[in-house]
């Protein structure tokens, strides 16, 4: 008897044991259930997402790269013609200062053979001139030794 009152008044462990199983019982079902629904849910999504939300956004994406590449294609071909336009202007510039250097190297030896006839002309008015004094001076030495003469 003594046993007996000891195990209903101070050995609870039967019951708690009980009380245990039922918690985790109830516990794993309503988590499953919650899981599988959460499960659910994602496999919807995914499933959304594979068959709709990624064909739209492949079919938006090439569109766009298609799009951006014709742009960048444009720019391409303008860019290049620019390029072409600058090469043709620094050749046309090239060809302009090539003509002036021309130019001025011809218009430089003219400039000096104007420079040197000038110079051939002077030297000879002075050549003359140098003559036409020593004649006068000759001329008036004898003139001079006359006089001293007299």
């Amino acid at each position: 008897d003594v046993g007996e009152i000891y195990s209903r008044l101070l050995d609870h462990r039967p019951v708690i044991q009980g009380e245990i199983r039922y918690f985790v019982k109830e516990f794993e079902e309503k988590r499953g259930l919650r899981e599988l629904r959460v499960l659910d849910n994602l496999k919807n999504t995914i499933f959304e997402t594979n068959e709709h939300i990624l064909p739209k956004c492949e079919q938006a994406m090439h569109d766009n790269l298609n799009e951006a590449f014709k742009r960048l294609q444009a720019a391409n071909d303008m860019i290049h013609r620019l390029q072409e336009r600058e090469h043709e202007e620094r050749k046309l510039q090239a060809d302009k200062l090539m003509a002036r250097e021309e130019k001025r190297i011809a218009h430089w030896e003219e400039f000096m053979k104007e420079q040197q006839t000038k110079q051939a002309e002077v030297d000879e008015e002075h050549r003359k001139a140098m003559e036409r004094l020593k004649e006068q001076y000759s001329e008036m030495e004898k003139e001079l030794a006359k006089s001293v003469s007299f």
